[in-house]
């Protein structure tokens, strides 16, 4: 079992990942703001923490085999939490992604379609930026985990499929729930095999 720090673990997609390692026996420290708001499940201690803080996450997440970041992008600074999972001396180091740096032809991006909803692309665009950050670090075992377009509470069906770049849809659209993907985030905290690589999962 992993000892995990998990930002963000009060959010939509961090309280499905906190319920998912809990579930599997995983300990972690759950991260946020306002740490009453963290569930309180079996093996879970809830911190508060500040994504801007960086020597006050770095002493949060040291001593800890993974770290898992569940924030917005525009509510955070990929260099600042980068720096903090650098100093805490933690290697391994899972993003949840955004679904907008994905591509849906040969070099076109789904942020860059006319389709895609304005409101979204300021975090879809600090999310493709903090993937080209990561692509140039070196001494972090970094994954970043791009869900589908349609991103929602839903579900835990176990049923789904993984891609690399590309952006994964079928005759229903493009989706997958935080539930299922908190599935694959687990998997690959139990048996990585995307290091220092972006994945995404989809139905």
């Amino acid at each position: 079992m992993a000892k995990v720090a998990l930002i963000g673990a009060s959010g939509a997609v961090g309280s499905r990942l906190l319920k998912e390692l809990s579930d599997r026996g995983h300990t972690v420290t759950g991260i946020a703001r306002n740490p009453e708001k963290i569930a309180a499940l079996p093996g879970v201690t809830a911190r508060k923490g500040d994504v801007f803080d960086k020597e006050g996450l770095a002493k949060l997440i040291r001593g800890h085999d993974v770290v898992i970041s569940a924030v917005h992008f525009v509510d955070s600074d990929p260099d600042m939490l980068i720096a903090a999972v650098r100093a805490s001396g933690v290697k391994r180091y899972l993003i949840v992604g955004g679904a907008g740096s994905l591509e849906v032809a040969p070099g076109k991006r789904l942020v860059d379609t006319p389709e895609f909803p304005a409101i979204y692309k300021p975090e879809a665009q600090k999310g493709a930026d903090f993937l080209d950050k990561l692509k140039t670090v070196e001494d972090l075992d970094w994954t970043f985990l791009s869900p589908s377009a349609m991103f929602v509470p839903g579900e835990r069906t176990g049923k789904f499929r993984l891609g690399k770049d590309t952006l994964l849809a079928s005759d229903k659209g493009s989706s997958i729930s935080f539930e299922d993907y908190a599935i694959v985030m687990a998997d690959e905290i139990e048996k990585p095999s995307h290091i220092r690589q972006r994945f995404t999962v989809g139905y």
